[in-house]
């Protein structure tokens, strides 16, 4: 019977930890990352995972024309630097940024509206380590108010 306790005990802790995380991940993104995003409004979306040394993820969401945009990457601050790119539908890259010294974020303006990529890609750390580091990696989007619309 405590057998049986215990392995209850431990597979409900097992499911709660990527929910912890999760959440971990996104008071990571709303407390660090958003102010990143000004004078943008942010879009009420926060895509944020724990990311490893060495991973990829890419991230689909459309962005309509006519409007500017600023995508903020934001990661922690115990992860190896994160590379990101943009791309269109064809896989065109519209933005890298490793032309621009690793910045973190792209201000841009679309003439169609259409679903880009945001691929990130969290470096391998040049320090000789065992540990494979990780942390959160947050990806925010910010439209510019109409009241305050840069030209």
């Amino acid at each position: 019977m405590k057998k049986l306790i215990y392995s209850i005990a431990v597979a409900g802790l097992l499911l709660t930890l990527p929910q912890t995380a999760s959440a971990q991940c996104k008071d990571f993104a709303k407390k660090t990352c958003k102010s990143e995003l000004l004078p943008y409004v942010h879009d009420g979306i926060y895509n944020a995972t724990v990311l490893s040394e060495g991973e990829t993820v890419e991230l689909y969401k459309t962005f309509y024309s006519g409007q500017n945009y600023r995508i903020v990457i934001c990661g922690d601050a115990t992860l190896p630097p994160v590379e990101f790119q943009i791309l269109d539908g064809d896989r065109k890259v519209l933005f890298d940024n490793k032309t621009t010294n690793l910045s973190n974020s792209w201000d841009f303006k679309l003439s169609s509206s259409q679903m880009l990529v945001v691929s990130i890609q969290v470096q391998t750390s040049e320090e000789m380590s065992d540990a494979i580091k990780s942390g959160c990696v947050a990806v925010l989007v910010g439209f510019m108010n109409v009241e305050n619309k840069l030209e």
